[in-house]
């Protein structure tokens, strides 16, 4: 039987909303998901701040509004109207031009009774922007919602260009209730535990470098995360503060969580060592071995050694190198009793050779390359 193709790896998931769905289709792929909340959503009907926004939408005529996300425009017309504002507020909207980023706000303000007038293809908001401007807003009224995190560029610009913003800050972000599971996440991560880490907004991934910085060890985790674990974003707005921290970011072509969870699945087993070992089809995942296919679990000791023999590919390593790969250290007899496990859950013996006084290589020619 064919090992799924994230059998053997381990996901960090940082989202709060959709959490749930997304460990769901990582599971399915095999995956082992450990999930740390990055932040905490403040509801909508508790939120001062929206709520000052919506009253000052609907005190004055609106000449655009710009409708970024699904959820939040949803969110934001049903808490108006639990705040007896939802007539006015949409009142004010159908009297003005309705820009909407992607087919999720799209289809918000059509549920709302209301009809977009334009929407890019790219779903992004600098064509939002590009089209503004080249409509005119000097002396304009914009109401821009907002995403989660404030969008300093959008609107400068456009008050820059003369227009007037309004900006509707809907479900709004702060840092967790409970950091200990995004700190246990992030202990992980440094200790080598953890293949590949995922993000679905900006806030979460601002949070975690604060985080990491609040722990001392931001300048260890990005150290971490640009050099040995695969990093997820489910758009260029997700991973910009993962981008200006250095931390390169893998992307879908479309800002969807089935698309993230696709994009994870090609990429993180494409960065998998393939070898040829003893007449045996290998490859090295997380925490685990495929030997033909068969997924095999490799405790961290043995796994920490398999892949110090592996980058030797078949050249001998000698027992002093072997005993600075192990996660706690130890004594050569540490050695030893790795290479026993090691030979263990490969289940042949053979593909580790022990070479007398001179330490142990992979059964395979020194010259052999990955599959």
């Amino acid at each position: 039987m064919t090992a799924a193709p994230l059998a053997g790896y381990t996901v960090g998931v940082t989202a709060a909303r959709r959490a749930d769905e997304l460990t769901a289709l990582l599971e399915r792929k095999g995956a082992t998901v450990l999930h740390g909340p990055a932040i905490r959503i403040v509801p909508l009907p508790d939120d001062a701040e929206l709520l000052a926004a919506t009253k000052a939408v609907v005190e004055e005529p609106l000449d655009f509004a710009v409708a970024t996300t699904g959820i939040g425009f949803r969110g934001w017309v049903e808490a108006a109207e639990g705040w007896g504002l939802g007539a006015r507020l949409l009142s004010r909207l159908s009297g003005a031009r309705v820009l909407a980023r992607g087919p999720k706000a799209r289809g918000a303000v059509r549920a709302a009774g209301l009809v977009e007038e334009w929407s890019p293809e790219g779903e992004r908001n600098a064509e939002l922007l590009d089209h503004l401007l080249r409509f005119g807003v000097a002396g304009r009224r914009v109401a821009v919602q907002l995403h989660g995190e404030p969008l300093p560029e959008f609107t400068s610009t456009l008050r820059a260009a003369g227009a007037t913003v309004v900006e509707v800050p809907v479900y709004r972000w702060t840092g967790p209730s409970d950091p200990a599971p995004l700190e246990r996440l992030l202990e992980a991560v440094l200790a080598g535990q953890v293949d590949a880490l995922t993000f679905t907004s900006a806030p979460a991934a601002a949070s975690v470098l604060r985080t990491a910085e609040a722990m001392g060890k931001l300048t260890e985790l990005t150290s971490v995360l640009r050099r040995d674990v695969l990093v997820v974003g489910v758009g260029s707005i997700t991973a910009s503060p993962l981008v200006a921290a250095g931390i390169p970011v893998v992307q879908p072509a479309r800002a969807r969580i089935g698309a993230l969870a696709r994009e994870l699945t090609l990429e993180l087993p494409a960065r998998a060592t393939r070898l040829r070992i003893a007449a045996r089809d290998i490859e090295l995942r997380g925490q685990a071995v495929v030997v033909d296919g068969e997924l095999r679990p490799v405790p961290p000791a043995p796994m920490a050694v398999l892949r110090v023999l592996a980058a030797a590919r078949g050249r001998v390593v000698s027992r002093r190198d072997l005993l600075a790969a192990l996660p706690s250290g130890g004594e050569e007899h540490a050695v030893e009793t790795a290479i026993g496990r090691l030979r263990s859950a490969l289940g042949e013996p053979r593909m580790v050779a022990t070479v007398v006084k001179r330490g142990y290589r992979l059964a395979m020619d020194p010259a052999g390359v990955a599959v």
